[in-house]
């Protein structure tokens, strides 16, 4: 395989892969089994959504004239979703692939196609494509979510997720009482408006929502779930494995706007996996005002063609005015490496995402923020992401705010992560306490379908608006400055740092200041 004698070829730039973590080889790949993996394309033009009907066709031709299958191709997202045997994709793409078990970004050991080395294209194919995504299906990223209680943590078969601390949750919200604490706007609850999900495993069970909003006294939102590359919602029933983070997710963006219609998009934990339900959610019909992800690995452990194309569906959402939400990571400053340096998680990297970090929140009786600090349990417990990126540059509206001008700086707001000051949840029938910057993500969806609604319109410009009245060293209009504590490397402080961004939400002045701006609200909502 990976022979193409007599073709004129040229290397497909971004596409080197590093062997796995803990990588062992197990065996050859059977070349007659068929594997399916995806196709980017390059823009038709600078800013413009799309890729051009040439390109599509010409890649088109030539995969079938390679004896390939076609399954889907989408002009809009540029993607072509191609079948074959692993001899004839291997040998289209130059790759040599092997089964080889290595460690997952969760600490489990899991088996997969592997691949090292740089891919190949025909000559005149090089110019239009930019990844090609799945030839290696390892696993790309973790769920960023912790549980308090200590039984549950000791029994969640991850390796990251067991080592958190063993002392139980002091305090716990329902998502309705961090609603009032982070003063979502009055008056709204999504009515209208579409708010997608990622998750790269686990699954729900219908009755598990329907108890929880019972349990809150509300009318629970309509739920949809949508499988990508074949996955599919696992029902809840795996509470030891990804179910957590499925329900959190769900149950989080349902309580704060209760009457938004939600899609769950279900896809392998892979980087065609990954890319292809992103690209689906922010390009569905109708437009989501919010789409939230709560899994993310290192930037370094992604290769860089499949970060270009997870950018790049990014920056179709800000095109389109869908604002993703992403967590920004449990680990830290390092991110859970251990070369002993700092790193940021991704896509939080992405510059055209709102990254979500973490704080320990108390309240008062009546409910308002009695004190808030950064998260940080300790090495094993868990602690806030956040840094600054060494792929991305500094986005031009970052500058003001103080963010070093070495690269994009993460987060860029926040919200309670800590699992000791977790969110009240139920999980396949047993009611927990769940924490993880992964929380953080949906409720600020949440928030953004909200302010959607009492605008009428998705919010277009978001990231550009939060930090318009941004500062270095005070704080921004529409938020609670986080001043105090530390995620490692980086120390909390007035204005934006690299542990809390620029805070966690007021949301009723936030949406004052939207309204205020103009500058978010141009694309009609739904």
């Amino acid at each position: 395989m990976g022979d193409n004698s007599g073709q004129n070829r040229r290397a497909l730039p971004g596409s080197e892969r590093r062997a796995a973590a803990g990588y062992r080889r197990t065996g050859d790949v059977d070349p007659a089994a068929e594997i399916e993996v995806t196709v980017v394309l390059r823009r038709q033009a600078e800013g413009e959504i799309g890729a051009s009907r040439d390109d599509l066709d010409t890649v088109t031709n030539a995969l079938t004239t390679a004896g390939l299958r076609i399954v889907s191709s989408d002009a809009a997202s540029r993607r072509i979703r191609v079948r074959g045997t692993t001899a004839r994709l291997s040998d289209f793409f130059g790759a040599e692939l092997e089964q080889a078990e290595s460690r997952a970004p969760d600490g489990r050991m899991v088996t997969h196609r592997h691949r090292t080395g740089t891919l190949s294209v025909p000559d005149d194919l090089a110019d239009r494509i930019v990844a090609v995504l799945g030839l290696d299906d390892r696993p790309q990223a973790r769920a960023q979510f912790r549980y308090a209680d200590a039984e549950q943590r000791a029994g969640h078969r991850t390796a990251e997720h067991a080592a958190a601390p063993n002392a139980t949750a002091t305090v716990s919200y329902t998502p309705l009482q961090l609603g009032t604490a982070y003063a979502f706007p009055d008056g709204t609850d999504g009515t209208g408006q579409h708010v997608g999900i990622i998750e790269l495993g686990g699954g729900y069970a219908t009755t598990d929502l329907d108890a929880y909003w019972q349990e809150l006294g509300i009318d629970g939102p309509t739920v949809t779930s949508k499988g990508v590359d074949g996955a599919k919602n696992g029902g809840g029933k795996d509470p030891q494995g990804a179910d957590g983070e499925v329900l959190l997710d769900i149950e989080v963006v349902g309580a704060l706007a209760p009457k938004a219609a939600i899609t769950v998009w279900f896809a392998p934990n892979s980087d065609d996996g990954f890319v292809d339900a992103v690209s689906d959610a922010i390009h569905a019909s109708p437009t989501p005002a919010a789409v939230s992800i709560s899994w993310g690995g290192s930037e370094d452990s992604w290769t860089a063609q499949a970060r270009t194309a997870m950018d790049e569906a990014f920056a179709d959402a800000v095109t389109l005015g869908v604002v993703v939400t992403v967590a920004a990571g449990d680990n830290g400053s390092s991110d859970g490496a251990t070369d002993g340096k700092n790193h940021v998680d991704f896509p939080a990297a992405s510059p055209h995402v709102l990254a979500c970090g973490g704080t320990s929140l108390h309240t008062t009786a009546t409910g308002t923020i009695q004190s808030e600090t950064v998260w940080n349990d300790g090495v094993q417990g868990g602690a806030t992401g956040g840094g600054i990126s060494d792929t991305f540059a500094r986005p031009s509206w970052q500058s003001a705010a103080g963010v070093p001008s070495s690269g994009r700086g993460v987060p860029d707001v926040a919200g309670v992560a800590d699992p000791r000051t977790g969110y009240r949840v139920r999980i396949d029938g047993s009611d927990t306490v769940i924490g993880g910057t992964s929380a953080v993500a949906p409720l600020w969806a949440a928030l953004v379908a909200r302010m959607a609604q009492k605008r009428g319109a998705l919010l277009t410009g978001f990231l550009e608006t939060l930090y318009s009245g941004a500062a270095e060293g005070s704080t921004t209009p529409g938020f609670h400055d986080i001043t105090t504590g530390s995620n490692g490397s980086y120390d909390a402080g007035p204005g934006w740092d690299a542990c809390t961004g620029l805070g966690t939400p007021d949301g009723t002045a936030l949406l004052e200041r939207l309204a205020a701006t103009g500058s978010a609200g141009a694309t009609r909502a739904g």
